[in-house]
């Protein structure tokens, strides 16, 4: 849970929080003053340099709060893949977007020094010695 008071349009605040994968559950403008507060939930792994994310498309005006809320199983498989034949038809043999669940997974991975299917040799035909053997 992320708690953010801002006093600025509430809109730069949420194109942040959905390039995130954030989502809003309650907002308010606080009595007295032009200060506006959001409450909204944020994938941890998503937390990583938000501030400095909010502040810089803010100008500096506003600063979140996060909480640790709650767990919350993300519905996506890390693993899929098209498999049956209308799944064929509609997305090809290889499907191109943008997977959050392995995203996720892949990074931990990477962070914690464990296998991931990335690879590293994109081109390996192109790459060659410059020097001679003698």
């Amino acid at each position: 849970l992320a708690d953010h008071g801002v006093t600025i349009p509430p809109g730069k605040l949420y194109a942040a929080l959905g390039r995130r994968g954030g989502r809003v559950v309650g907002s308010d403008l606080q009595s007295g003053s032009a200060s506006f507060r959001v409450q909204a939930l944020l994938p941890v792994a998503e937390s990583f340099k938000f501030a400095l994310e909010l502040r810089t498309h803010t100008s500096g005006l506003a600063a979140p709060q996060m909480l640790f809320s709650h767990w919350e199983v993300i519905d996506i498989d890390p693993f899929w893949k098209p498999r049956t034949e209308e799944e064929y038809l509609h997305w090809g043999e290889k499907w191109d977007g943008v997977n959050r669940a392995k995203a996720y997974m892949d990074s931990v991975r990477a962070r914690k020094g464990l296998a991931t299917d990335k690879q590293l040799v994109q081109h390996a035909e192109k790459q060659r010695t410059l020097s001679k053997n003698k």
